[in-house]
């Protein structure tokens, strides 16, 4: 099955869209698991997606939540061990001008920063960050606030993501979306190598083969 959009930027998800940090994410949050005596195993269903701080204080809302943010963001910024490029990513950024898209993640901007140097990723032109905004995914704030730093309405943005939190906020943000990995929805793609872009003037042209 195929599809395409025409739009003038396209906001990214970080981790699981344009890299996979699993490694990482689940051994720093193994270490919070243990520090609280919480299961690991129901913790990792909860983590991803999320800002750390919203998951902090869903897991544990009698904390300090900002000590803890704090403590997990030392771990995940010293441990890029196994961080990696997902197949297709360097292609795809390298066929696009770096004002045309941005990384919108729920990441705070030390984390995210320590993975995206690892991985030697492509300068974009717009970061939006956990601490950037108020209301993390599902809200629609972190895609508005990336189209925003473009400078671009919302409508001529397509949001890509790997989690359906993270297409709810592209969708309530008022952008299509385009899943990697979620059969539920339409279009879903395996990875960035199903997704081709074309400029063509001052708009970009997306096709892709549905996974």
């Amino acid at each position: 099955m195929t599809g395409n959009f025409r739009c003038k930027a396209i906001l990214f998800d970080l981790d699981g869209t344009l890299i996979d940090s699993l490694p990482a994410v689940d051994r720093a949050w193994r270490t919070f698991s243990r520090r609280h005596g919480l299961d690991e195993s129901y913790v990792l269903t909860q983590i991803h997606g999320r800002r750390s701080i919203d998951s902090i204080r869903f897991l544990l809302p009698e904390v300090d939540a900002e000590a803890e943010d704090r403590f997990m963001r030392s771990l995940e910024t010293s441990d890029t061990r196994g961080v990696i490029l997902l197949p297709g990513t360097i292609e795809l950024l390298s066929s696009l001008p770096s004002e045309r898209w941005a990384v919108v993640t729920s990441g705070t901007s030390d984390v995210a920063g320590a993975r995206m140097n690892a991985v030697g990723l492509p300068r974009a032109g717009a970061y939006v960050f956990g601490e950037d905004i108020v209301n993390g995914k599902p809200a629609p704030d972190p895609f508005l606030k990336a189209a925003e730093k473009l400078g671009l309405p919302p409508a001529h943005c397509v949001g890509v993501e790997d989690t359906e939190a993270g297409c709810r906020s592209i969708e309530a943000a008022g952008m299509p979306a385009v899943a990697i990995r979620l059969p539920d929805r339409s279009p879903s793609i395996q990875d960035l190598r199903d997704m081709k872009v074309e400029v063509v003037g001052e708009d970009l042209l997306i096709s892709f083969s549905e996974g």
